[in-house]
């Protein structure tokens, strides 16, 4: 018999009987939806960290009170919270003691709002915050129309504001924002720029957003409730580590800690984030192995059992075949190969329902959509093993018995 004639009779055996064929994939389905759901959403994700995490400049690193937001899981909040917010004026100390460190020191704090205009409103969640004439370097963003602010708008506590595209859109859908009035809260600013788009990462639309000069955002709203966050641009990626280190030593003398004190600020830059991203994403990964790894088990040895009864139930086929000539091979090959599209069929069905499943949740959280070729590969292999594994000793007690005692089965 050749080899497409085996399939074709394996085909024909296990379409006999449907469900039970279904329910047997169904076992094996599971466990590779499992680990290819979770894989699809890691890779899309990882696809997007570089986007979606380095929201920091080039050779830049953020000192703030808290570390940033990928960084908390597991970590015990109540002993951030409790920490001393980092003032304006420490912000200005650290400035004078980085001098003739780095020029580019970003101070930034945010807040919620929304911004009106003419009978029109914003989204009630935008981001509110005031900054410097260094943000744009330091986070990454560009001027689309109109100007950055100056270190006199910073000074004189100007009310100018820049908008993000997306309060452009919903303020100014005929007209340029430039030159025009708009109120935030309850307070007003005349619009002086608007940031070029950047699009949504991670369910956080970064081009909903409004800012102002720091000290002007400081004056309307209060410093009492405010954190000063420091992003700082070391002046060559081989001064980074000379740089964070001078920034960390000054930032505790801004604040004050005596030598035996720990640090209560957090100093994070790009390479952090993605790091702990990486430890996410390996956890995720972990626990998906695992757990399609006991689903996989599980349907190996329904598999077993599955390809035993079929056996015992085609004793006297095998025989009939046996006493016209079928050799022994044949018979192993033929039972093998049921348990292999068997085992391959439910693995098909899984990747399916996993990339898809992995994919949606993916799009959920505003990350590309990926193919994950390289665990759908494995993924066909291991079910591959799994069919030839659970399914040799039924095929071995197939092809092992005596033809007689076989016609002779009732």
């Amino acid at each position: 018999m050749n080899l497409s004639e085996i399939f074709r009779m394996a085909l024909a055996s296990l379409g006999v009987h449907k469900l039970r064929s279904i329910l047997t994939m169904g076992g094996i389905a599971i466990g590779v939806f499992s680990v290819i759901g979770v894989m699809t959403a890691v890779s899309a994700l990882r696809n997007s960290v570089e986007t979606g995490l380095s929201f920091l400049g080039a050779n830049v690193f953020q000192i703030a009170k808290w570390p940033a937001g990928i960084q908390v899981g597991g970590i015990d909040r109540e002993k951030f919270r409790k920490r001393r917010k980092i003032t304006y004026a420490e912000a200005q100390r650290y400035r004078e003691l980085m001098a003739g460190t780095t020029d580019v020191i970003r101070f930034a704090t945010w807040g919620d709002g929304q911004a009106f205009y003419a009978g029109r409103e914003s989204s009630p969640n935008l981001d509110y915050g005031g900054t410097d004439e260094y943000y744009l370097e330091t986070n990454q963003f560009s001027i689309d129309l109109g100007r950055n602010f100056t270190a006199a708008d910073v000074e004189l506590r100007r009310p100018v504001a820049i908008l993000g595209q997306t309060v452009v859109d919903a303020l100014f859908p005929s007209e340029s924002p430039l030159g025009r009035v708009i109120k935030v809260n309850s307070h007003v600013y005349t619009v002086i720029g608007t940031f070029a788009a950047k699009g949504t990462s991670f369910g956080w639309n970064q081009d909903e957003t409004v800012m102002v000069p720091i000290t002007r955002f400081l004056e309307d709203n209060g410093s009492d409730h405010s954190s000063i966050n420091i992003a700082t641009e070391a002046p060559s990626p081989q001064a980074y580590g000379d740089t964070l280190a001078q920034g960390i030593v000054a930032m505790r003398i801004a604040r004050k800690l005596p030598p035996e004190k720990d640090n209560d600020f957090e100093a994070y830059s790009n390479d952090s984030l993605v790091a702990a991203f990486a430890q996410v994403a390996d956890s995720l990964s972990e626990g998906a192995f695992v757990v399609s790894a006991i689903a996989l088990l599980a349907a190996g040895v329904g598999i077993m059992n599955i390809m035993l009864v079929s056996v015992t139930e085609r004793t006297k086929e095998i025989g009939v075949r046996k006493s016209i000539g079928a050799r022994r091979a044949s018979i192993l090959a033929q039972f093998l190969a049921e348990a292999v599209v068997l085992s391959l069929a439910g693995g098909l069905a899984g990747i399916l329902l996993g990339v898809s499943a992995g994919d949606v949740a993916a799009v959920k959280l505003h990350a590309g959509i990926v193919f994950p070729w390289g665990w759908a590969a494995a993924g066909l292999g291991v079910c591959t093993a799994i069919g030839v594994g659970f399914g040799f000793y039924p095929a071995l007690r197939a092809a092992g018995m005596d033809p007689i005692e076989a016609l002779r089965y009732e």
